[in-house]
């Protein structure tokens, strides 16, 4: 995903519904607080996003959730892995992706590093 085009395709795309009417979530209200999108959620329009705050340091960022079709916006006071951490292991309080734990079902969650699972770099 470029990162650059997203950021400036979401930024214009929320300045339009906001301009529109739609509320815009408190946290966003601070001055010069903004989102840059992360990922997405593919054939739904859901976006999840970095709350950008001034002041703040990219290692303290936290998660704004927005269902893309709607108007809810869900924030999460963590960083982006630990919420992916969170959403994967089912201890994540959203009302958005408690239905992957149930799919998923996960018994066990195991986490290697990149050289064993990809082969040790040859650099």
């Amino acid at each position: 995903m470029d990162l650059h085009a997203q950021a400036t395709e979401r930024n214009e795309i929320l300045a339009d519904l906001w301009a529109g009417g739609e509320t815009k979530p408190g946290c966003l209200r601070e001055t010069r607080a903004r989102v840059l999108p992360w990922a997405f959620e593919e054939g739904t329009g859901a976006f999840l996003y970095w709350l950008v705050r001034p002041g703040r340091q990219p290692d303290e960022w936290t998660v704004l959730y927005n269902e893309g079709r709607g108007l809810l916006w869900e924030h999460h006071d963590m960083g982006c892995l630990a919420f992916l951490l969170a959403v994967l292991t089912g201890t994540a309080r959203t009302e958005y992706f408690g239905h992957l734990y149930d799919v998923l079902k996960p018994t066990e969650h195991r986490f290697e590093k990149a050289d064993r699972t990809l082969g040790a770099s040859r650099c």
